[in-house]
């Protein structure tokens, strides 16, 4: 991808390995148990299913007057979820569990390979699984 475009939140449901082939990306991942956090949508029926309904980029507003109040609350409650940042640059291999949940941003012109298997539904004691994706993430009706 290009400098500068992003991925929304999401979570894939199979194991993914992501080769950096050129360019270098930074992977901010948070693991099942924080799905209630990020506003993930977990209705089958929505477009948008996996994906976060936040805005990320309305980060640096936060102090706006303008934005709405709904959309603040949300965002602050976002930042309180645990997470991890790596930047993942040409010739190197990122990991993601079944489930855990990735932003991406290109931080250079980039090319990427992915590989994808199976589900690890029980995913880990510590970090959660299949159940905390299922009962924590959001459905579109509800929203706030």
């Amino acid at each position: 991808g290009e400098r500068g475009v992003t991925a929304a939140n999401h979570f894939d449901s199979g194991r993914n390995m992501v080769a950096m082939m050129t360019g270098a990306k930074r992977y901010i991942l948070s693991p099942p148990r924080e799905c209630s956090k990020l506003g993930i949508v977990n209705d089958h029926g929505s477009a948008i299913f996996r994906h976060s309904m936040l805005n990320y980029g309305h980060l640096n507003y936060l102090d706006h007057k303008d934005m709405p109040e709904e959309e603040r609350d949300w965002l602050e409650y976002a930042g309180t979820a645990g997470a991890v940042s790596t930047v993942l640059k040409a010739g190197e291999v990122l990991y993601i569990p079944s489930l855990w949940f990735h932003y991406i941003i290109s931080l250079q012109k980039s090319a990427q390979c992915n590989v994808r298997s199976g589900l690890d539904p029980e995913g880990d004691q510590v970090f959660g699984g299949q159940p905390h994706v299922s009962e924590l993430c959001v459905t579109a009706a509800t929203y706030k």
